[in-house]
């Protein structure tokens, strides 16, 4: 069942949306992954990340961090934030970089661009985490890509969209071979061609909203998150490759859901019966 959240909940969280520019972070998502874990029994595993380097800390004490579970009871019913605007290139070039726990997907100078509020942020890069780092109502899914968007002014967005096992997803099937002949290469970024981001479907208007943080170090926080409320699917051997091309010797990659912590998570809902 589905709660009204305060009014006072929800000035703070458009609020944030509006002046996330005064708290910028220049922290980025760390292209080499080496220095951390996702074993919870590791002395620097995902309860440490914040003790590993200074700029980590707020890994450990931020308030605003990512992933959560997207509960009903938490979630406010939305029709105004209007349907996610996406502009991609379908002239985009590509690299393939493993960072040691995630294969990354990076485009050069860019893949066109989302708008959140008037604001558009360009697509630069994709990863993948198995299984999904989000869950839905405490369920946590076979797959989570996550396309990571930015601004001008250095503010961060990402879309996440989940998966569980099923049909063939087509965007993976079109890297899987770039997949395999990485799987054995570290630290080399290795350019792939033309890798056109509308391919990656997201399948429904409906999504979550809500401020988060980056679910790898250094942890960035005031990150306008997008989750397409729509499950798609992939096959298992597609899963496999995904985890199998990384060889980290780990099982997973994905980060323990974190606290809420209060804070406002809304879907967006069509009016549109048909939606």
């Amino acid at each position: 069942m589905e709660t009204m959240v305060p009014r006072t909940n929800k000035i703070l969280f458009y609020s944030l949306l509006f002046f996330t520019s005064a708290f910028i972070a220049t922290c980025h998502e760390v292209d080499d992954e080496s220095e951390f874990s996702y074993d919870n029994k590791s002395e620097n595993g995902p309860t440490h990340w914040g003790e590993i380097h200074p700029e980590w800390k707020i890994c450990n004490t931020g308030k605003l961090q990512s992933p959560i579970d997207l509960l009903n009871e938490r979630v406010e019913i939305v029709s105004n934030m209007g349907r996610l605007h996406k502009s991609y290139k379908s002239s985009s070039h590509a690299t393939l970089l493993n960072r040691g726990h995630d294969m990354m997907l990076r485009w050069e100078g860019g893949a066109g661009h989302i708008k959140i509020n008037g604001t558009k942020y360009q697509l630069n890069q994709a990863h993948w985490h198995s299984p999904s780092e989000h869950t839905i109502n405490g369920r946590r899914f076979d797959l989570e890509i996550h396309l990571v968007h930015e601004s001008e002014d250095g503010k961060t967005a990402v879309v996440g969209i989940m998966y569980k096992i099923g049909r063939a997803d087509n965007f993976l099937s079109m890297i899987d071979s770039d997949l395999k002949a990485l799987a054995h290469v570290k630290d080399v970024e290795k350019k792939i061609g033309i890798i056109d981001p509308k391919k990656v479907k997201f399948g429904s208007r409906k999504y979550y909203r809500y401020i988060g943080s980056l679910t790898v170090p250094p942890c960035t926080q005031d990150v306008i998150w997008t989750i397409v409320r729509k499950v798609r699917t992939i096959t298992r051997e597609q899963m496999k490759l995904i985890r199998e091309a990384v060889h980290d010797d780990s099982e997973t990659n994905s980060r323990p859901v974190q606290a809420t912590n209060k804070r406002t998570i809304q879907l967006y809902r069509p009016n549109d019966p048909k939606e």
